[in-house]
């Protein structure tokens, strides 16, 4: 096993110097109200796990990411338009997606959860399909799409960032907030008392990955960049310090 893995990281090694970006400086299009993959925190600065990989692979590939805040319902159009070179938000890979744009090699899997209140923790899946619950999610999101799928388009409630569910969760405008299940945990412990966890690990994994226009060469870099934090450990490093529940 060790063999094995010292081969996998000198090739790691190998591929990153194939793409040595020489110092370019990549723009990258994030949506940073998403923690922990990506939120500001009270300095101004935009922080998260996404941040600290695109971060840690530009290391590897001799590049400087800058990162630009942008609301996630513009951000694919952004991206067409060449406002970044990638998008990195925490990012589902969907079948629909690929026909318009490349993505890197998935780099985290999520599974889709529903946050209710604390009080209603004890609700199944089964309670909301049958009962008139009102669900939040964010506008443009998998996480929306599955919940429409579910319970209908009629008792779903879009709203443009799911800090702004959650908070309608909080206040009782809805009754549960279809997100993935490490977001939620962070929204967990910012309303701590008053948000819970009721169902989860049942709509099957989505697998994250950076997002890129159609065609581009950049994805191979990434995908270089991304082999190496694998390989040395640094994406479960990075897993640790952002997903302490995984």
């Amino acid at each position: 096993m060790k063999q094995l893995l010292a081969l996998l990281f000198a090739l790691s090694l190998s591929l990153g110097a194939a793409y040595d970006l020489g110092g370019r400086v990549l723009v990258v299009g994030t949506d940073a109200t998403y923690p922990p993959f990506q939120s500001v925190d009270e300095t101004g600065a935009i922080v998260g796990f996404d941040i600290d990989l695109v971060n840690a692979v530009c290391e590897r590939i001799n590049c400087v990411a800058q990162f630009k805040n942008t609301l996630w319902d513009g951000i694919f159009a952004a991206l067409e338009a060449g406002d970044f070179d990638m998008v990195a938000s925490g990012v589902s890979i969907t079948e629909a997606r690929q026909q318009v744009f490349d993505f890197s090699d998935p780099y985290h899997i999520v599974t889709q959860a529903i946050a209710v209140r604390v009080e209603d923790e004890g609700l199944t899946l089964e309670d909301f399909k049958i009962g008139y619950f009102l669900l939040g999610s964010q506008t443009g999101t998998t996480n929306a799409q599955l919940a429409e799928e579910l319970f209908g388009r009629d008792r779903v409630r879009l709203y443009d960032t799911f800090g702004a569910a959650m908070l309608a969760l909080v206040n009782g405008d809805v009754d549960g907030v279809v997100i993935d299940n490490t977001a939620a945990e962070a929204f967990v412990q910012q309303y701590a008392g008053q948000v819970a966890i009721t169902v989860t690990g049942v709509f099957g994994d989505d697998p994250l990955g950076f997002v890129f226009r159609q065609g581009d060469e950049l994805v191979d870099a990434i995908n270089a960049g991304l082999a190496m934090v694998k390989a040395d450990g640094t994406l479960a490093t990075l897993v640790g310090k952002w997903f302490a529940a995984e």
